[in-house]
């Protein structure tokens, strides 16, 4: 158990937290605690989770970015037009396009910070912008309703009628999360190229020395983020049945709060797929508690902020600290290498 909490240390402080936030709310509200809304909230943060894995790989290779959300908007309307030029096309054709064009975008971003040696966030903001701009120029805010019906009939996994009358469903967009979340896992943890994103993220200079392609890695990285957020905006038009060129913006700092308060260090080399999709659970919880007890959504804005603000303020290595959850001899390791990089 020591070992336990000594190797995950962020994931066991946020689990309790979960389950405490969980307990309050559940005699707070009636609703809370109810399958009905446990597969709600499952349904509602498929897409998110989907995005948060994406963005945790980019953040594993100390980099940032900014734009995916709205790539994902791009990807929804670019898809559904080229859909439309195919004849609707079906599932596979559906996730192929829309991977196609999420990597591209993903790699517009590290073409940019690799070539001009930009720094991540900087051109990510700035690709935010120049994305955004384009989309609602080109589709001046009008929304798309003529989808396929394959992508706009909802897909039900699971289903069971609750005592009330009501349903409590498990959607498409649950499996497909599980399978990213999965495939991401499997990258960075059992893969050459995972463990080299580690290192990069943690020490770029000594991952060149080693023989480690840095260009390579900003594009796998970003490339990866750009393939989730394709396969997020196709399952965001499944379960809305409809595109909206501006229904991801502003999700990007929600995404980023909840892989941060995940573990995920915003300098790089830190970062587990469980504290990103905790993160993103945790985050899930509060707005919907929130709503459930008649709260103002202003407040969650406030509170995404303040989540923030606490995760950078308090990294993984305070957090630990903080808690008593790491063995002296490790501490004491850890000045000895400050120290000797020092030298």
């Amino acid at each position: 158990m020591r070992k336990l909490l000594v190797s995950h240390p962020t994931e066991l402080v946020l689990i309790l937290v979960i389950a405490a936030m969980s307990l309050v709310l559940s005699l707070l509200t009636e609703r809370f605690f109810t399958l009905g809304n446990a597969f709600d909230l499952l349904n509602i943060s498929a897409v998110n989770i989907i995005f948060a894995v994406g963005l945790l790989v980019v953040l594993i290779a100390g980099g940032i970015d900014i734009s995916f959300a709205v790539a994902a908007s791009v990807v929804q309307y670019a898809s559904a037009l080229a859909l439309a030029q195919i004849g609707g096309g079906d599932w596979v054709s559906g996730l192929l396009i829309a991977s196609v064009f999420g990597v591209a975008l993903g790699l517009i971003n590290a073409f940019l910070i690799h070539r001009f040696n930009i720094i991540s966030i900087v051109a990510t903001i700035s690709t935010f912008n120049i994305y955004f701009g384009l989309l609602m120029f080109f589709t001046k805010g009008v929304s798309i309703y003529n989808l396929p019906d394959w992508l706009t009939t909802r897909v039900i996994v699971y289903e069971r009628e609750m005592s009330d009358g009501s349903w409590a469903e498990i959607t498409l967009p649950v499996v497909v999360m599980l399978v990213c979340v999965l495939i991401t896992w499997l990258f960075i943890t059992r893969t050459t190229t995972g463990r080299q994103l580690y290192a990069f993220g943690d020490n770029p200079e000594g991952a060149r020395r080693f023989g480690i392609n840095i260009g390579a890695m900003q594009y796998i990285a970003f490339g990866w983020l750009g393939l989730m957020a394709g396969i997020a905006g196709l399952m965001q038009a499944h379960y809305a049945q409809e595109v909206v060129p501006n229904a991801f913006y502003g999700r990007e700092l929600d995404v980023l709060a909840a892989v941060v308060l995940g573990g995920a260090r915003l300098g790089g080399g830190k970062g587990s797929v469980m504290g990103c999709v905790l993160g993103v659970l945790l985050v899930s919880i509060t707005q919907n508690g929130l709503n459930l007890m008649g709260v103002s959504p202003f407040a969650f804005k406030m509170i995404v902020g303040a989540i923030i603000l606490v995760a950078i303020t308090l990294s993984s290595t305070r957090l630990e600290g903080l808690f008593g959850l790491v063995a002296p001899r490790n501490r004491q390791k850890s000045g000895q290498d400050k120290q000797g990089g020092a030298r």
